[in-house]
């Protein structure tokens, strides 16, 4: 027979129970009111092993329901969970089961529930939301699924307000450098270049020529520091920006020339 030397309680609810053949066991604690595990009781070899067996099961499941309790996890996740708690990959692979059977772990299901939150919350463009479900661990087939919920016309909605948001972030730029500045940013955010280009339609497509002037002389005056004896090479980099080539010559004219 094999006696329990010592029963520690761990956080969580779980127990450290040692045995007089200097094997450690941690179970949780409905496998110690089960087989009764007290300090000085006995067991036969078998009864051990049975324990042994379903500890690591018990313990991750218990772990793993807990995990799911504050939000949905993919399988993905709830492998990489079970793994730095220490579980088996056997017996991950049979929690994980179980929790499909239960259907309290299903991708498809947790992928339809991340677009529509992200729909609702988010400024990201589909191929970013594809990216990030990708790197949940969803499998291409579904993300394809679930993807078909973010629609071209929730696309051009969200597009359309992030650029006219953006738009109000970005000042002292030429107008043509500003329309630049929020394609790449849309872009960025994972919009396809048609859903762009509706997004721009929707935005103040004329110059505001007293802006333009004011962004011309500001940004004008840092470059003349540099460039002031180089008129030529002044009116590439203000062109480069985005400034008409009209506006730049009277800059020249007006600002550059009249304090050399």
């Amino acid at each position: 027979m094999i006696k329990v030397t010592k029963v520690v309680k761990n956080k969580g609810n779980f127990y450290q129970v040692s045995f007089d053949n200097r094997e450690t066991v941690r179970v949780s604690e409905d496998l110690l009111v089960r087989f009764r595990l007290l300090k000085d009781s006995e067991l036969d070899p078998e009864t051990l092993v049975e324990i042994k067996k379903s500890a690591g099961y018990d313990i991750g499941l218990q772990l793993a329901m807990n995990y799911i309790s504050y939000q949905l996890r993919t399988e993905q996740e709830m492998y990489r969970y079970l793994k730095d708690k220490e579980i088996s990959i056997e017996d991950a692979r049979r929690i994980i089961q179980r929790l499909k059977e239960l259907q309290l772990v299903d991708d498809l299901n947790y992928g339809r529930s991340y677009i529509r939150t992200q729909l609702r919350l988010s400024d990201k463009g589909p191929q970013t939301l594809m990216q990030q479900l990708r790197k949940k661990g969803l499998k291409d087939p579904v993300i394809q699924e679930v993807i078909q919920l973010y629609t071209p016309e929730d696309q051009l909605e969200i597009a359309t307000r992030t650029a006219k948001k953006s738009l109000k972030t970005i000042r002292g730029k030429s107008h043509k450098e500003t329309l630049q500045k929020l394609r790449l940013k849309l872009m960025q955010k994972g919009f396809s270049s048609d859903i762009i280009s509706l997004a721009m339609n929707e935005l103040p497509q004329e110059k505001n020529e007293e802006l333009e002037w004011e962004a011309l002389v500001k940004e004008g005056t840092k470059l003349a520091r540099k460039h002031r004896k180089d008129h030529y090479k002044l009116k590439q980099k203000l062109y480069q920006k985005g400034f008409d080539l009209d506006l730049i010559q009277r800059f020249i004219d007006e600002e550059v020339m009249n304090e050399e």
